[in-house]
Protein backbone atom coordinates (compact mmCIF):
# COMPACT_ATOMS: atom_id res chain seq x y z
CA UNK A 1 0.00 0.00 0.00
CA UNK A 2 3.01 2.02 -0.12
CA UNK A 3 1.84 4.13 -3.86
CA UNK A 4 -1.21 5.25 -1.20
CA UNK A 5 0.84 6.84 1.62
CA UNK A 6 0.05 10.61 1.91
CA UNK A 7 -3.26 10.32 0.10
CA UNK A 8 -5.02 8.34 1.82
CA UNK A 9 -5.01 5.80 5.45
CA UNK A 10 -5.40 2.25 4.99
CA UNK A 11 -6.03 -0.30 8.13
CA UNK A 12 -6.58 -3.81 8.47
CA UNK A 13 -9.47 -3.71 10.40
CA UNK A 14 -12.24 -1.27 11.30
CA UNK A 15 -11.19 0.53 14.81
CA UNK A 16 -12.92 -0.87 17.97
CA UNK A 17 -15.60 2.10 18.39
CA UNK A 18 -16.91 1.35 14.86
CA UNK A 19 -19.27 -1.46 13.72
CA UNK A 20 -19.71 -2.25 10.45
CA UNK A 21 -23.39 -2.52 10.81
CA UNK A 22 -23.38 1.75 11.84
CA UNK A 23 -21.98 2.28 8.16
CA UNK A 24 -23.84 4.10 5.98
CA UNK A 25 -23.46 2.31 2.24
CA UNK A 26 -23.09 4.26 -0.80
CA UNK A 27 -22.83 3.10 -3.98
CA UNK A 28 -20.48 4.83 -6.34
CA UNK A 29 -19.80 4.53 -10.54
CA UNK A 30 -15.75 3.72 -11.16
CA UNK A 31 -14.13 6.62 -12.63
CA UNK A 32 -16.73 9.28 -11.09
CA UNK A 33 -16.20 13.60 -11.00
CA UNK A 34 -15.38 15.52 -8.30
CA UNK A 35 -18.90 17.59 -8.75
CA UNK A 36 -20.13 13.97 -8.74
CA UNK A 37 -18.51 13.37 -5.10
CA UNK A 38 -19.36 16.92 -3.72
CA UNK A 39 -22.96 16.01 -4.53
CA UNK A 40 -23.49 12.45 -3.53
CA UNK A 41 -20.69 11.45 -1.05
CA UNK A 42 -19.23 14.61 1.21
CA UNK A 43 -23.22 14.72 2.20
CA UNK A 44 -23.47 11.35 3.37
CA UNK A 45 -19.95 11.58 5.24
CA UNK A 46 -20.76 14.51 6.78
CA UNK A 47 -23.95 13.37 7.89
CA UNK A 48 -23.08 9.77 9.09
CA UNK A 49 -19.45 10.32 9.67
CA UNK A 50 -18.80 6.90 8.49
CA UNK A 51 -19.16 5.65 5.34
CA UNK A 52 -19.51 2.33 3.47
CA UNK A 53 -18.43 2.38 0.36
CA UNK A 54 -19.37 0.44 -2.95
CA UNK A 55 -17.56 0.91 -6.17
CA UNK A 56 -19.44 -0.89 -9.27
CA UNK A 57 -18.99 -0.40 -12.91
CA UNK A 58 -21.90 0.70 -15.61
CA UNK A 59 -19.62 0.13 -18.08
CA UNK A 60 -16.07 -1.81 -19.17
CA UNK A 61 -14.74 1.39 -20.95
CA UNK A 62 -11.94 2.67 -19.82
CA UNK A 63 -10.76 4.76 -22.46
CA UNK A 64 -8.98 8.26 -21.28
CA UNK A 65 -11.93 11.07 -20.57
CA UNK A 66 -11.48 14.13 -22.37
CA UNK A 67 -11.98 16.31 -18.78
CA UNK A 68 -9.34 15.48 -16.03
CA UNK A 69 -9.04 16.55 -12.59
CA UNK A 70 -6.68 15.94 -9.83
CA UNK A 71 -9.28 12.59 -9.07
CA UNK A 72 -7.63 11.12 -11.78
CA UNK A 73 -4.51 10.71 -10.25
CA UNK A 74 -5.78 8.27 -7.33
CA UNK A 75 -7.09 5.75 -9.30
CA UNK A 76 -3.30 5.68 -10.87
CA UNK A 77 -1.87 4.94 -7.57
CA UNK A 78 -4.37 2.48 -6.62
CA UNK A 79 -4.10 0.45 -10.06
CA UNK A 80 -0.86 0.21 -10.16
CA UNK A 81 1.46 -0.97 -7.33
CA UNK A 82 -0.76 -0.69 -4.68
CA UNK A 83 -2.19 -4.43 -3.99
CA UNK A 84 0.29 -7.75 -3.59
CA UNK A 85 -0.04 -11.18 -4.63
CA UNK A 86 -0.08 -13.91 -1.57
CA UNK A 87 3.25 -15.48 -1.98
CA UNK A 88 1.54 -19.10 -2.01
CA UNK A 89 -0.69 -17.56 -4.84
CA UNK A 90 2.44 -15.75 -6.53
CA UNK A 91 4.46 -19.02 -6.34
CA UNK A 92 1.47 -20.99 -8.29
CA UNK A 93 1.19 -18.59 -11.12
CA UNK A 94 4.90 -18.49 -11.43
CA UNK A 95 4.77 -22.41 -12.12
CA UNK A 96 1.86 -21.97 -14.14
CA UNK A 97 3.68 -18.94 -16.92
CA UNK A 98 7.28 -21.86 -16.38
CA UNK A 99 5.19 -24.42 -17.30
CA UNK A 100 3.69 -22.26 -20.66
CA UNK A 101 7.22 -21.88 -21.62
CA UNK A 102 8.65 -25.00 -20.99
CA UNK A 103 5.73 -26.37 -22.92
CA UNK A 104 6.61 -23.76 -25.79
CA UNK A 105 9.94 -25.05 -27.02
CA UNK A 106 9.36 -24.52 -30.53
CA UNK A 107 8.35 -21.03 -30.01
CA UNK A 108 11.05 -19.86 -28.15
CA UNK A 109 9.17 -20.00 -24.85
CA UNK A 110 6.83 -17.60 -25.76
CA UNK A 111 2.93 -18.38 -25.73
CA UNK A 112 -0.22 -16.47 -26.26
CA UNK A 113 -3.06 -16.46 -23.63
CA UNK A 114 -6.57 -16.12 -25.17
CA UNK A 115 -9.46 -15.23 -22.31
CA UNK A 116 -12.11 -17.84 -23.50
CA UNK A 117 -14.78 -18.95 -20.85
CA UNK A 118 -17.67 -21.24 -22.54
CA UNK A 119 -19.63 -20.38 -19.74
CA UNK A 120 -19.65 -16.85 -20.56
CA UNK A 121 -19.99 -17.40 -24.31
CA UNK A 122 -23.10 -18.79 -23.51
CA UNK A 123 -24.34 -16.40 -21.37
CA UNK A 124 -23.86 -13.55 -23.15
CA UNK A 125 -25.36 -11.73 -26.33
CA UNK A 126 -22.39 -12.86 -28.70
CA UNK A 127 -24.60 -11.81 -31.64
CA UNK A 128 -22.98 -9.00 -33.77
CA UNK A 129 -24.67 -6.40 -36.36
CA UNK A 130 -22.42 -8.04 -39.62
CA UNK A 131 -20.38 -5.22 -39.84
CA UNK A 132 -16.59 -5.66 -38.76
CA UNK A 133 -15.61 -5.08 -34.81
CA UNK A 134 -19.56 -5.06 -33.69
CA UNK A 135 -19.37 -8.51 -32.27
CA UNK A 136 -18.71 -8.94 -28.32
CA UNK A 137 -17.28 -12.35 -28.32
CA UNK A 138 -15.65 -14.72 -30.12
CA UNK A 139 -16.00 -19.03 -29.86
CA UNK A 140 -13.27 -20.86 -30.56
CA UNK A 141 -13.74 -21.73 -33.92
CA UNK A 142 -13.46 -18.12 -34.88
CA UNK A 143 -10.42 -17.35 -32.24
CA UNK A 144 -8.75 -20.44 -34.03
CA UNK A 145 -9.43 -19.00 -37.48
CA UNK A 146 -8.20 -15.68 -36.87
CA UNK A 147 -4.85 -16.61 -34.90
CA UNK A 148 -4.41 -18.70 -37.99
CA UNK A 149 -5.03 -16.03 -40.64
CA UNK A 150 -2.71 -13.63 -38.94
CA UNK A 151 0.22 -15.78 -39.09
CA UNK A 152 0.05 -18.24 -36.34
CA UNK A 153 1.15 -21.90 -36.90
CA UNK A 154 -0.01 -25.15 -35.39
CA UNK A 155 3.48 -25.03 -33.03
CA UNK A 156 2.21 -22.02 -31.35
CA UNK A 157 1.31 -22.52 -27.39
CA UNK A 158 -2.16 -21.63 -26.32
CA UNK A 159 -3.88 -20.45 -22.69
CA UNK A 160 -7.26 -20.38 -21.84
CA UNK A 161 -8.78 -19.20 -19.17
CA UNK A 162 -11.24 -21.69 -19.31
CA UNK A 163 -10.58 -23.63 -16.11
CA UNK A 164 -12.03 -27.09 -17.47
CA UNK A 165 -11.65 -29.29 -20.85
CA UNK A 166 -15.03 -28.13 -22.85
CA UNK A 167 -16.18 -30.54 -25.87
CA UNK A 168 -16.07 -27.21 -28.20
CA UNK A 169 -12.56 -26.15 -27.48
CA UNK A 170 -11.65 -29.20 -29.56
CA UNK A 171 -12.03 -27.43 -33.03
CA UNK A 172 -8.99 -24.95 -31.45
CA UNK A 173 -6.77 -27.52 -30.09
CA UNK A 174 -6.93 -29.14 -33.75
CA UNK A 175 -5.48 -26.40 -35.35
CA UNK A 176 -3.50 -25.42 -32.52
CA UNK A 177 -2.08 -28.84 -30.44
CA UNK A 178 -0.31 -27.14 -27.65
CA UNK A 179 -3.64 -25.62 -26.28
CA UNK A 180 -4.11 -25.57 -22.75
CA UNK A 181 -6.56 -24.69 -19.33
CA UNK A 182 -5.59 -24.36 -15.91
CA UNK A 183 -6.12 -27.77 -15.22
CA UNK A 184 -3.38 -28.89 -17.20
CA UNK A 185 -0.76 -26.76 -15.91
CA UNK A 186 -1.35 -26.28 -12.61
CA UNK A 187 0.55 -27.99 -9.95
CA UNK A 188 -2.03 -31.10 -8.67
CA UNK A 189 -1.12 -30.62 -5.39
CA UNK A 190 -3.07 -27.35 -5.90
CA UNK A 191 -5.79 -28.15 -7.40
CA UNK A 192 -8.06 -28.53 -4.69
CA UNK A 193 -7.51 -25.00 -3.33
CA UNK A 194 -7.62 -22.83 -6.13
CA UNK A 195 -9.74 -24.97 -8.63
CA UNK A 196 -12.86 -26.04 -6.88
CA UNK A 197 -16.05 -24.01 -7.09
CA UNK A 198 -15.00 -21.65 -3.69
CA UNK A 199 -11.79 -20.90 -5.44
CA UNK A 200 -13.53 -19.21 -8.42
CA UNK A 201 -12.02 -15.77 -6.89
CA UNK A 202 -8.40 -17.57 -7.11
CA UNK A 203 -9.20 -18.23 -10.52
CA UNK A 204 -9.69 -14.73 -11.90
CA UNK A 205 -6.74 -13.52 -10.53
CA UNK A 206 -4.49 -16.12 -11.80
CA UNK A 207 -5.87 -15.45 -15.34
CA UNK A 208 -5.47 -12.19 -14.99
CA UNK A 209 -2.18 -12.75 -14.24
CA UNK A 210 -1.08 -15.19 -16.67
CA UNK A 211 -2.61 -13.15 -19.27
CA UNK A 212 -0.27 -10.28 -18.23
CA UNK A 213 2.77 -11.62 -18.53
CA UNK A 214 2.14 -13.99 -21.91
CA UNK A 215 3.77 -12.51 -25.07
CA UNK A 216 -0.10 -11.47 -26.49
CA UNK A 217 -2.95 -11.70 -25.31
CA UNK A 218 -6.32 -11.93 -27.44
CA UNK A 219 -9.66 -10.89 -25.79
CA UNK A 220 -12.44 -13.66 -26.67
CA UNK A 221 -14.47 -11.81 -24.75
CA UNK A 222 -14.96 -7.96 -24.37
CA UNK A 223 -15.16 -6.21 -21.10
CA UNK A 224 -14.12 -5.56 -17.74
CA UNK A 225 -11.19 -8.25 -17.48
CA UNK A 226 -9.98 -7.24 -20.87
CA UNK A 227 -9.69 -3.52 -20.17
CA UNK A 228 -8.00 -4.19 -16.49
CA UNK A 229 -5.59 -6.86 -18.48
CA UNK A 230 -4.87 -4.15 -20.63
CA UNK A 231 -4.13 -1.30 -18.60
CA UNK A 232 -1.67 -3.99 -16.26
CA UNK A 233 0.33 -4.93 -19.44
CA UNK A 234 0.51 -1.19 -20.85
CA UNK A 235 2.15 -0.36 -17.64
CA UNK A 236 4.35 -3.33 -17.83
CA UNK A 237 5.80 -2.73 -21.31
CA UNK A 238 3.67 -5.41 -22.97
CA UNK A 239 1.16 -3.98 -25.38
CA UNK A 240 0.90 -7.13 -27.41
CA UNK A 241 -2.94 -7.36 -27.07
CA UNK A 242 -4.90 -8.40 -30.87
CA UNK A 243 -8.36 -7.70 -30.94
CA UNK A 244 -9.98 -10.93 -32.93
CA UNK A 245 -12.30 -10.16 -35.95
CA UNK A 246 -13.95 -11.98 -38.71
CA UNK A 247 -10.89 -11.91 -41.35
CA UNK A 248 -12.75 -12.36 -44.98
CA UNK A 249 -9.32 -13.65 -46.55
CA UNK A 250 -6.97 -16.54 -46.41
CA UNK A 251 -4.70 -13.89 -44.26
CA UNK A 252 -4.18 -10.71 -43.26
CA UNK A 253 -1.63 -7.92 -41.52
CA UNK A 254 -1.10 -8.68 -37.58
CA UNK A 255 -1.04 -4.90 -36.80
CA UNK A 256 -4.34 -4.49 -37.98
CA UNK A 257 -6.06 -5.89 -35.19
CA UNK A 258 -3.68 -4.27 -32.57
CA UNK A 259 -6.10 -3.44 -29.80
CA UNK A 260 -7.42 0.19 -29.72
CA UNK A 261 -5.91 0.64 -26.23
CA UNK A 262 -2.76 0.34 -27.84
CA UNK A 263 -3.07 1.54 -31.07
CA UNK A 264 -4.70 4.85 -30.38
CA UNK A 265 -3.21 5.23 -26.75
CA UNK A 266 -6.63 5.65 -25.23
CA UNK A 267 -6.12 3.72 -21.85
CA UNK A 268 -7.00 5.37 -18.57
CA UNK A 269 -3.27 3.97 -17.92
CA UNK A 270 -1.25 6.01 -20.63
CA UNK A 271 -2.76 9.09 -18.49
CA UNK A 272 -1.00 7.70 -15.45
CA UNK A 273 2.63 8.01 -16.86
CA UNK A 274 2.23 11.61 -18.96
Amino acid sequence: MKSLEGVVKVVNGLPDQISILDLAAVKVPNRVTEDYIMENVVPVFKSKGNIRLATYFPTANMRITAQKSSVDLVPCLGMFGTLELQPEVNKVIDSMVERLRTLSRKSNGRFIAVDLRVEVLENKNCHGSGSVGAKSCYNAEEIALFLRKVGFNMDTTIYLTQTTWDSSLSVLKDIFPRTYTKENIMPKEKKRKFLEPEGSEFERVIDFYICSQSDLFVPAISGLFYANVAGKRIASGKPQILVPDKIPGSSAHITNYLSPYVAKKNHLVYSCFC
